[in-house]
This record gives structure tokens, C-alpha cells and sequence, in this order.
């Protein structure tokens, strides 16, 4: 077993064990109701604004809309969190992404429901062993995935989302660069086979992707033969392989309104659901498969860590005192660099597509 495996493996007992002793209570429709009125009333007193991400809740993406937030994938969440003018941001989603929002946001408040909302990809990248693996080639550019701590973001050149991977690779590599790239291995691979471009990988991966499997995805296909096949770029490239586009969420969502298909197959995490429906109403969308060692109910095809976040943890968010996110401030500088390179590069991307 590879080092990268093991650390999978500990994460996914870590992640069963927090499911073995907390199991979210149902809530009456009354209760949620209330919940919901709480929550509106609290963010109004605030001068707050919710920001979550595709992964999250139906619930907590409607509540976010409904109230003027964000619901969208990390890049487009950064970009809110940092152009919106509330005080205090409620950052629905995985503790990386809170940190972000401070990273950009230093003067706002950045509050989640619960900062042990995590992601396997930050924490199969500790920031000192990733800083010792940087030090043994300071001869490649440093590019690290935003699903990585604020430590390991200020070791870097470049931060960059799925939906910018490629176009960030493609720009160094016509610079003559060489990449160091981390942390998730399924994503590099992916970014230097459509690239091109020479790229030193940190192994590690998403044990929500990672799970996708060729085999069932195959078997799938032959039952609805019709249906188009959406893949997010984490997952193991024998997935990849097999489909008719690859993206962000972001960009799944776009090729699931832009293709003529009627039924889609969609390896990403099933959070997206709400938005693929909410967008294409009359189209049918179909989870792909997973299996494999270690696997949940809950942990298949969707982030144990995403569906901490619930609508009573979420109306306590401004009483408690153990769900601010804070960064040191010389981290934060050093992170702000990289982060802010994103942004630009991206702002430019935009432009250049008007």
C-alpha cells in the first residue's frame, strides 16, 4: 500500500467513526421552517451573507439563494466572498474554503457552521512534509489545488480550481516551467495529459472521486446507452476516460444545459443535483457508480464533510465561539499572493473570451 493509500485509508476510518457517533436528527417541517426564519432574521441583523458551494445541502443551496448568496464552485465563492459588500460571510462548505475567504477578506468576519467540516485532500497534504517536497525541487513552479490549508497555499506560485487547472498548466508550460503540482494526483494526471506539460505530483486524492469506478460506469452506459457521461477531473483516470465532458462543477453544469442529450451520468459528488435540476428541469441525471474498500452509504459520491453542514448548525452560527475562522496574519500575506494570481488570471481568462 502506497503512502498516499494509507492516508486514504485513515481518513476514510476518521470520516466513519464521526458518522458512527453523530447521525443528523430529522427535523419536522415546522422545525425547519423555524430554522429558516431564524437564520434569514440573523443574517439581516448581521449585515451577513451566505456563500456555499454545489456540494452542500439542497436545503442550504436554497436558503443561500433565497437570501442573496452564493451557490456556486470555490473559484466563484472566492469571488463573491471577496466583491460582496456584508460584514461577515457564512461560508457553507469545507474548512479550506472559510480559510480562503479570510485569506481574500482579512477585515471580514468568516463564520461556518462547523470548522470540522474538512476535505481528504487538505488533510493528505500536511503543510511541513509538502514544504520539505518543495524544497527537494526548487527548480518547478509551485501550483497547489485550493482544496489545501492556508500553510500549504503560502508555499506556492499558483492557486488554482478545476475550472482554471488547465489554462494555468498551459500558461506555465509556454513559459518553458516545470510543475511541481499537489495535492490531488487524479487532477495533475488529467492536467498533464491534455497539456502537455512536465508535472512532479504530490500523490493524493478525494476519497469521494476516487470511488468511481470504469467498470460500473461501463455497465451503466450499457443500460442507458443515450445518456452522456459527465466527469469531474479528481476522478481516477480510467473515469475520465470514458467521458463526453470533463470540468469543474461549474462546467458540468454548463455542459448538462448546453448538450442535446436527455440523461446525463454524472460522476461528481451528488450535491450537484440541485443545481443540475434546478437548471435543466426536464433533463434526467443519474449518479455514477462507486465501490471499493471503505466505502459508506454516505461517503459514496458525496462528501461526508459537505453534509456537516446542516440547517441547525447554520442557525447557531453567529452564538457560538468555535466556528470563526481565523489565519495568521503572515500566512494569509504569503497565501494572499498566489490566491490573488488566481483571480487576475482568471479576471483575464473572462476578458479575453468577451
Amino acid at each position: 500500500m502506497s503512502l498516499a493509500s494509507e492516508k486514504l485509508e485513515a481518513i476514510r476510518l476518521q470520516v466513519q467513526q464521526h458518522l458512527d457517533r453523530a447521525e443528523a436528527e430529522e427535523l419536522t417541517p415546522e422545525e425547519e421552517a423555524g430554522l429558516i426564519d431564524r437564520i434569514k432574521a440573523d443574517l439581516a441583523r448581521h449585515n451577513a451573507v451566505i456563500v456555499a458551494h454545489y456540494y452542500t445541502s439542497p436545503k442550504i443551496q436554497a436558503l443561500a439563494e433565497e437570501t442573496g448568496g452564493c451557490v456556486s464552485d470555490s473559484l466563484e465563492m472566492a469571488r463573491f466572498g471577496h466583491d460582496h459588500p456584508a460584514s461577515t460571510l457564512v461560508v457553507c462548505g469545507v474548512r479550506f474554503m472559510g480559510e480562503t475567504a479570510k485569506i481574500l477578506t482579512p477585515d471580514k468576519r468568516v463564520l461556518m457552521p462547523t470548522l470540522e467540516a474538512t476535505c481528504s485532500l487538505d488533510i493528505g497534504c500536511p503543510a511541513d512534509e509538502f514544504s520539505a517536497f518543495c524544497d527537494a525541487h526548487p527548480d518547478r513552479e509551485v501550483v497547489v489545488y485550493a482544496n489545501t490549508s492556508a500553510a500549504v497555499k503560502a508555499r506556492a506560485d499558483w492557486v488554482v480550481t478545476s475550472s482554471i487547472a488547465l489554462n494555468v498548466a498551459e500558461h506555465l508550460a509556454d513559459e518553458g516551467k516545470k510543475i511541481l503540482w499537489a495535492p490531488d494526483k487524479h487532477l495533475g494526471d488529467y492536467v498533464r495529459r491534455e497539456t502537455g506539460a512536465d508535472i512532479l505530483m504530490w500523490d493524493g486524492a478525494c476519497i469521494v472521486h476516487e470511488e468511481f469506478k470504469a467498470r460500473g460506469l461501463a455497465d451503466l452506459k450499457k443500460v442507458y446507452p443515450d445518456a452522456a457521461v459527465l466527469v469531474h477531473p479528481e476522478s481516477p483516470a480510467a473515469v475520465v476516460e470514458m467521458a463526453d465532458r470533463v470540468g469543474s462543477t461549474t462546467q458540468i453544469i454548463n455542459a448538462a444545459t448546453e448538450m442535446p442529450n436527455e440523461r446525463f451520468i454524472v460522476a461528481t459528488d451528488q450535491g450537484i443535483f440541485y443545481k443540475l435540476q434546478q437548471k435543466a428541469p426536464e433533463k434526467e441525471f443519474i449518479i455514477a457508480p462507486t465501490a471499493g474498500k471503505g466505502a459508506t452509504c454516505r461517503s459514496c459520491a458525496h462528501c461526508p464533510w459537505m453534509a456537516m453542514n446542516e440547517l441547525a448548525n447554520l442557525a447557531t452560527v453567529f452564538e457560538r465561539d468555535d466556528n470563526e475562522i481565523h489565519v495568521d496574519p503572515v500566512i494569509g500575506e504569503r497565501a494572499m499572493r498566489p490566491l490573488r494570481r488566481m483571480l487576475d488570471f482568471s479576471a483575464a481568462l473572462r476578458r479575453s473570451g468577451d
